[in-house]
C-alpha cells in the first residue's frame, strides 16, 4: 500500500510554501513520505499557456489577501514579498544539487526567507547569506547550477509533471490521483487512507 505523497512546488509559489509548512506538521503527526518534487513553475505556466496570476492585476490582489487568510487560518508565518516574482531558477537547481539530507532545511531556509521575512533573493548576499548558514560552500553551488546535469533533471522535472496534467504548484499525486492547491492537501492525505 502506497505510503507516500508526491508534492510538486517551486519556492516562488506562496501556495506552495504554505503547503510545505503543513507538510511538517503532517510529518510530525503520521507516517506519510512526502516526496518533494521540485518544477520551475514558469516553465510549467508556458507548457500549459497559462498566464501565471502575478500578471494579472485582480488575481493577483486576491492572491496576496487569500494568502494572508489561509496563512492566519492555519498559524503560518507569512508576509507577502515585496519582491514578488523574482526567478526561482537557481534555488529549484540548487535543491537538485545538494545532498539528501540537506535538502529540507535547505528549502526550508528559502521558503521562509521569502515567504516570511521579506527577503530580496535576487540580491546577492542575501542568497549567499542562507548558503552560508547551511554550510554549502558557494563555487560548489553556484557552478553546481551551470552544470547541465542539473539543468536538465529540472527540466525533466517539470516536463513530467506537465505529462502528468500538473499545471500548477502546488499540486499532489497519490494514487494517481492529482490534487491541486494547498487546500487540497487534506484530500491527498485522505486518498492514503491511514
Amino acid at each position: 500500500m502506497i505510503n507516500s505523497i508526491d508534492f510538486y512546488f517551486d519556492v516562488i509559489s506562496p501556495y506552495s510554501y504554505i503547503a510545505h509548512k503543513k507538510i511538517i506538521n503532517y510529518k510530525k503527526e503520521k507516517k506519510i513520505i512526502f516526496n518533494y518534487k521540485p518544477i520551475l513553475l514558469g516553465g510549467l505556466h508556458k507548457l500549459t499557456g497559462i498566464t501565471a496570476p502575478a500578471f494579472n492585476k485582480f488575481k493577483m490582489n486576491n492572491m496576496k489577501k487569500d494568502c494572508q487568510l489561509v496563512a492566519d487560518k492555519n498559524n503560518i508565518e507569512f508576509k507577502w514579498n515585496d519582491q514578488f516574482p523574482i526567478n526561482s531558477i537557481n534555488i529549484m537547481r540548487g535543491y537538485l544539487l545538494i545532498d539528501n539530507e540537506l535538502k529540507e532545511k535547505f528549502i526550508d531556509r528559502f521558503f521562509e526567507a521569502y515567504w516570511k521575512n521579506n527577503k530580496d533573493l535576487s540580491i546577492e548576499d542575501n542568497f549567499n547569506a542562507i548558503l552560508k548558514d547551511l554550510n554549502i560552500d558557494n563555487n560548489y553551488f553556484f557552478n553546481g547550477i551551470q552544470n547541465e546535469v542539473i539543468k536538465n533533471e529540472l527540466k525533466i522535472k517539470t516536463s513530467e509533471a506537465f505529462d502528468k496534467e500538473v499545471f500548477g504548484a502546488p499540486t499532489f499525486i497519490v494514487n494517481d490521483k492529482l490534487f491541486w492547491g494547498q487546500d487540497r492537501l487534506e484530500y491527498a492525505v485522505d486518498e492514503l487512507r491511514i
